[in-house]
Order: structure tokens, then sequence, then C-alpha cells
């Protein structure tokens, strides 16, 4: 449930009247087992799919940077029978940006193309996405190393996973909204530590962090009545991990809510609707698109041991990102922290609601 899904909503509404022709995407299910090292690889019979990386970054001289790098799947329902190569069968997406917070706004970079021709593919039996030059992979080493950029900076990332994934939801079944076949397969994996370099004007700083990889795979968008979601995942310092959303009507009500909380001693809490909130304490107006986005939250989290209670406040406040030009949508995405914890914060349908 990512801003890129919105991107390839807008693909696929131009390709409606055909896709509405050319049923047989795969249903999401309860009862489905999450396999490894296959479900790191694509999935190509679902509509939708996505790798989503956020992390925090310190340089050398320990100054903060955020960062995102998501590659992206759709399967379009065009040209399943026809046996050209030109067939839009499989579109891939990819974007990655970088908060810098000296600069005070993001860098930001895309990649789109069908799949094929040697230069865009997503393996099906472990992680290997390519659209160009942009790469994510995991090595033999259990590690995933990943390469992207634009045209101000670009990112070459190592991350070793420090712990087991987090199945979400049933065991990786992910409800997204009062419907059951309104759902993802999801699962995260939190506190990879990350290693490499950010190149930036033509130099080159070495980078450590810790970062949070999300993927879900689905075949159905959310409810009709959605207009936007808020999404947040916060890597612990005690070692825990948590995450939680809620899917706006356009009153700004939740439709549905979840997420997961990861105890530092591997104890997981799965959050139904009514044992998680996302309050807000400060918005802020972007100067560019007038969108107003509520920055600064309190995430409020309903756990075994009581009500615990988590203030979000961002890396700095304009973490916009504006997609238009590659038919996504406009949304913030940015680093946040937290007394025990630094993550990321993505708010959409705050400038337009979401064409989904």
């Amino acid at each position: 449930m990512r801003a890129v899904l919105a991107a390839a909503a807008m693909l696929l509404a131009s390709l409606a009247p055909v896709v509405a022709q050319t049923p047989g995407f795969a249903p999401v299910v309860p009862g489905t087992s999450l396999s490894f090292p296959r479900d790191h690889g694509a999935h190509p019979g679902f509509r939708t799919e996505w790798w989503y990386l956020t992390g925090w970054l310190r340089t050398r001289d320990g100054e903060p940077l955020g960062f995102q790098i998501t590659f992206f799947r759709s399967r379009s329902g065009v040209g399943d029978a026809n046996p050209s190569a030109f067939a839009p069968r499989q579109i891939l997406f990819a974007h990655a940006a970088l908060s810098d917070p000296k600069l005070g706004k993001l860098l930001h970079g895309q990649r789109i193309a069908r799949q094929g021709f040697g230069l865009a593919q997503a393996a099906t039996k472990d992680m290997k996405v390519v659209i160009d030059d942009w790469r994510l992979e995991r090595l033999a080493d259990g590690r995933i190393s990943a390469l992207a950029g634009g045209e101000d900076f670009d990112l070459s990332l190592a991350f070793a996973p420090s712990q087991a994934p987090i199945a979400q939801g049933e065991r990786g079944y992910s409800r997204k909204g009062p419907e059951p076949q309104q759902a993802s397969y999801y699962y995260s994996i939190p506190h990879l530590k990350v290693s490499g370099e950010v190149g930036r004007n033509g130099k080159r700083q070495a980078v450590v962090g810790e970062a949070w990889l999300d993927r879900e795979w689905s075949s159905t968008l959310l409810d009709p009545q959605a207009v936007g979601w808020d999404w947040v995942g916060l890597n612990l310092d005690d070692g825990g991990a948590i995450m939680a959303f809620q899917v706006r009507d356009a009153q700004g009500r939740a439709l549905w809510a979840g997420g997961s909380h990861r105890s530092p001693d591997g104890v997981l809490t799965v959050f139904s609707p009514a044992d998680v909130q996302l309050s807000v304490e400060r918005r802020w107006r972007s100067p560019r698109t007038g969108a107003v986005y509520p920055v600064e939250r309190t995430l409020v989290a309903r756990l075994p041991g009581g009500e615990r209670r988590w203030r979000l406040k961002p890396l700095f406040d304009d973490q916009e990102l504006d997609s238009r030009a590659s038919g996504g949508p406009i949304y913030w995405e940015g680093a946040v922290s937290t007394k025990g914890g630094r993550g990321y914060l993505e708010l959409t349908g705050y400038a337009e609601p979401m064409q989904l």
C-alpha cells in the first residue's frame, strides 16, 4: 500500500477497456504461507507488486540523510496472448529519493520500462529487479545490493539483514479494507544494516545506517471510498519494530487500519483496526502544490502490556515528492524520528484524492 501504487493505477486506467476483457489476475487469499527465497522474487500473476526500501543514513561527519528506493512491477492485462516481445505484459517502475536537511527538499529520480529486451527484468526465484542501470538484487550471502539515483545524486548501498522477516497481518495475508479481497501478501524486514556510498555533485561519501524493506503483492486495489493513506515503519533502538497504517476516506476518517509490533525478544502483536491510531500534532503546507500534510504525528498502539505512544517528528518538513511528470501522484514521504527510534512516514491523498 505504497505511493507508487497510484502510478500503476493511473497507467492501468488508460488500459481499462482491455484489462476489463482480460480476467485472470491471481487472487490474495488467507492461509497461503510465505516461502523464501521464492517470495523475495516477483509474482507476475498478480496485478501489482513492490520492493520498498526506506531508511536513515549517516555520513562520516555524522550528518543524517534519509533515502527511499522503490522498484515496482505491474501486470497490465494487455498482450498476454500476444507472442510479440513488444507487448506490454509487465511494466516496471522505480523511484529513488534522498532527503538532505542541508538542502531542505528531496532529490528525486525515476525509471519506467516494459519488461524485456535485457533492459528491464524482475526475476521470480529470488530478488533481482533491473531497469536500465538501476538494480535491486539479493546476493548469495543474503545481503541486498541496490543501485539507483537521479540527475543530482546516486545511491550505491548494501543491506545486511539482522532479523528475520515479519509476516504482516495473518501470516502474510494483510487486509487493506473492510472487504476480505481488499488485501495483499505482505512482509517486512526491519533493522537492515546499511553500508555504501552516496554521490552528490561529483563527490562520493561513505555512509552507514539502518533501513526497512516492505514487500507486497496484490491484484485488488483499495476500497472505492479511499482517497489516500498514512503509513509508518519504525526501527526501534531496543531492537523492536513497529509498522502502522490507516486508509482514509474523503472526510479523513479511517476506513481501515492495521500493522504490527515485534518486541526485542521476538513477540509479534498484530493490530486490528481498533488497536492503532495516527493523530495529528502539526501540519505543513507545500509552497509548490498547496497540499497540507500532517507531518508531525503521534502513533498510538494497543499492546499486550498496555497502550504505547510514539511522537513522530520529520527530519525536515519539505519531503514532498511530485511524480506527476511520470504519471504518478503527489505525496509526502520522509524520514521521521521518535524517542527511541527512526523510520519513515508516507502520506498520500492530501494534494488530491488518489485515483485508485
